[in-house]
């Protein structure tokens, strides 16, 4: 049987001990000891759990998150790392190496996976990496949480010959592409409490396609409405068994005070008709719960911007809809779903990041994608690599990729570009930068009709001053997720396994097990200009830049391909070398 044979079979002495990461606390001096890995015992499965090796683990900036925060980090939940540390790594290719005896039906030795991250169990969220052991250590055991949680089993297969690389690289894939399949709501949310607030002057507004359907809040509120349009939400709240409430005022006090008491985990739905205050604005738009719609039906600007939460649009997915009425269901039936627009212009905003170089990729290599692709970015050297790289991509198909930097040019000299680039705007604005101030300069480059995508994970309580006029006057939205679901991921490997999607492009730098420290820190000052993928069963290689590798594995360099992009042949290539 050849190494590699063997070695994908998962038919292997497993050892007693195994080298792990483990975070004793903040700081990266408390990542591992004495700047090493430590070594642990290699954990044995109970009769219904699985002990699989790590293959590839790639650095996502969220794992320096973990080491900047240590216990604190809000997935943490206060645990106290110095007794209790954790292991993390949550973008990994695992090998089933055992089974415990009452699932030996529903896996054998040899079966391939990739984890889905984010694992919920008994309604908590147990990450990957996080709360569970992830994949900085050669071995690990995956227990209930993984294999019978809330949404059930959180392992997707893998295909045989699919490479290790691009099997972790899957989960950061699936985030990108998570981001641009998280529809916009098409109605009030069920069950939920929707407010309207207006005033006896309003024009007669309508609720229009939303009384069609057959589902609604639980709870209808209303302000300062016309008589025909309160007649018309009592026909609603009867249709659909919801309460209804008169609420005589929608002061800022009064608001937070009917939150506490009708909608504690905030309100899904907020519709400001006719000319609100900015004050009203900000103060409803600060009431609104997880995945809450704050709708904005006027014909009128509003007389300055407004301040709003960005980092909530990102994690709490909070979406600011509008339309100029009277037609209210026009504010969430006329907006376009966040996918790229099709042979459009789209600008991302740190495009030369580990996160924005996929985005950049995904943009150029969707066939029904954007004709122009603008990556900008201030780090020379990276957006250079993005120009080397994805050029010759857009050449190939037709398209136009034009890299900028802001720093170089002067602010003027780039927003004359822009504005040349793009005199209506862009369909798309990718936001990778995690700064409320470059958040709202992209924003004022979205063309009408166009989406504003927060996809840089700004901490909620972030403000940021934007124009939200835009939603009601220009159909502009803003949206924004965090992290992937099962389907997401599942799509993900899809692509990549049927050739759609080329993730080892993404690739930047390799290294062993104990290469993982320094690739932390590589991340953390953005050295690297892409991805960092470990290959944890390999010990004694450094990290590793690809256009290193012909001075250090030459054997492995010439498997690499256009660009010294990565390959499976040249990770065959690496594996045999270090395996043998």
């Amino acid at each position: 049987m050849s190494l590699m044979k063997q070695y994908r079979s998962g038919q292997q002495e497993i050892p007693v001990t195994m080298q792990a990461w483990q975070v004793f606390g903040a700081g990266l001096e408390n990542f591992g000891r004495d700047e090493q890995p430590v070594e642990v015992e290699v954990p044995q499965p109970g009769s219904r759990e699985l002990l699989a090796r790590v293959d590839a683990a790639s650095l996502c900036f969220s794992d320096v998150k973990i080491l900047r925060l240590g216990g604190e980090h809000p997935r943490l939940y206060g645990r106290d790392l110095a007794a209790d540390p954790i292991i993390p790594g949550h973008e990994a290719a695992l090998t089933i190496v055992k089974v415990g005896s009452d699932i030996a039906d529903k896996f054998s030795i040899g079966d391939r996976f990739v984890v889905q991250a984010d694992i919920f169990y008994q309604g908590v969220n147990l990450a990957f990496g996080y709360m569970l052991p992830g994949a900085f250590e050669q071995y690990v055991l995956l227990g209930k949480e993984i294999l019978a949680g809330d949404e059930g089993l959180y392992l997707i297969p893998v295909q045989p010959e699919t490479g290790y690389a691009e099997t972790a690289l899957s989960e950061p894939w699936a985030c990108v592409i998570h981001a641009y399949h998280t529809d916009f709501r098409r109605r009030l949310a069920p069950d939920g409490v929707a407010w309207f607030i207006g005033s006896e002057q309003s024009e007669a507004y309508s609720l229009g396609a939303l009384a069609q359907e057959q589902q609604g809040p639980d709870k209808i509120l209303y302000t300062g409405v016309s008589a025909q349009f309160r007649e018309e939400l009592k026909t609603g709240a009867q249709k659909w068994g919801a309460q209804l409430q008169e609420v005589p005022s929608a002061a800022a006090k009064s608001i937070d005070e009917l939150k506490k008491e009708v909608a504690p985990d905030g309100f899904d739905d907020m519709i400001l008709l006719g000319q609100p205050a900015p004050e009203l604005v900000e103060a409803t738009a600060a009431a609104l719960g997880r995945e809450g719609a704050l709708v904005l039906v006027t014909d009128q600007p509003l007389p300055r911007p407004v301040e709003i939460d960005l980092g909530r649009i990102h994690y709490d997915y909070i979406r600011y809809l509008g339309c100029r009425g009277p037609d209210i269901s026009q504010a969430y039936n006329a907006s376009r779903n966040p996918r790229l627009a099709a042979g459009g212009k789209v600008l991302i905003v740190g495009g030369a990041g580990p996160m924005g170089q996929m985005h950049v990729q995904l943009a150029l290599e969707s066939p029904d994608g954007p004709q122009v692709v603008v990556a900008t970015d201030i780090a020379a050297g990276r957006l250079a690599v993005v120009a080397e790289q994805f050029v010759p991509v857009a050449d190939e198909l037709g398209k136009q990729l034009i890299c900028l930097n802001p720093e170089e040019l002067g602010q003027e000299t780039f927003d004359r570009r822009l504005r040349e680039i793009a005199p209506d705007g862009f369909d798309d604005v990718v936001v990778m930068v995690p700064v409320a101030p470059l958040a709202v300069q992209a924003a004022q480059y979205v063309a009408d009709g166009g989406v504003v995508n927060f996809f840089a994970g700004m901490p909620r309580g972030t403000m940021g001053q934007i124009d939200l006029s835009s939603v009601a006057l220009d159909g502009v939205r803003y949206t924004g997720t965090s992290g992937s679901r099962i389907h997401d991921l599942e799509a993900t490997l899809h692509m990549t396994e049927s050739g759609q999607l080329s993730p080892n492009r993404s690739v930047a730098a390799i290294g062993g097990i104990e290469a993982a420290r320094e690739g932390m820190d590589a991340v953390q000052d953005g050295e690297v200009p892409g991805k960092i993928v470990i290959y944890p069963q390999i010990e004694g290689l450094p990290l590793t830049r690809l256009d290193e590798l012909d001075e250090r594995l030459p054997d492995v360099a010439e498997k690499l391909g256009p660009g010294n992009s990565w390959t499976n042949e040249a990770e065959i290539a690496l594996l045999e070398h270090f395996l043998a």
